[in-house]
């Protein structure tokens, strides 16, 4: 009687699973989701997706080790590459998010704001890599560590920078690194 029992739950069990990655196959085939940067994603399907990427980078970034940070030559260069590569979509202490970024879905954060709530090791694990469908590109298949970690010392002065701080070290900077 219970092994009838066990035999008939398994069956239901494995009957659902499958049920489950039929309608999954179905559901991928169908074209229902909305891939369109312009249409915003359901409030679950953001925080899953934010979750999973925090969660990530979280887990991705341990054992980086960050060099020290506070090398104002280090962040000069790092200025120089946020303005060639990272300005237009994450804007800058007085400077909006330019077009690209405007079109982007989800919205890239601004960094004035943002770079506050990650780690040195996290956020060079996020520039060096990138992050799948939110237009944020791996920068290292292009850049040295040492170039990423100089963006990372500059981010990191975002969030206390002023417009007029942000504009005086803009006019210092080398104009073009590569």
């Amino acid at each position: 009687m219970v092994e009838t029992r066990r035999r008939r739950w398994l069956g239901w069990i494995i009957g659902i699973i499958v049920v489950l990655g039929i309608l999954k196959v179905l559901f991928i085939y169908s074209g229902i989701f909305n891939v369109a940067a312009t249409y915003p994603d359901s409030a679950p399907v953001a925080w899953a997706l934010s979750t999973i990427m925090d969660n990530s980078v979280k887990r991705h970034s341990r054992g980086i080790e960050a060099p020290p940070l506070e090398d104002p030559a280090m962040i000069r260069t790092g200025l120089s590459h946020y303005q060639q590569m990272c300005v237009d979509c994450h804007g800058a202490p007085g400077v909006p998010i330019g077009a690209v970024g405007r079109g982007l879905n989800p919205d890239p954060p601004e960094l004035t704001e943002a770079a506050g709530d990650w780690k040195p090791n996290e956020l060079f694990w996020i520039t060096k890599n990138g992050v799948r469908m939110s237009g944020m590109p791996a920068w290292g298949v292009t850049h040295s560590d040492k170039e990423i970690w100089a963006i990372v010392a500059f981010t990191r002065k975002l969030p206390s920078m002023t417009p007029a701080e942000y504009q005086a070290m803009a006019r210092e900077a080398p104009a073009k690194m590569r």
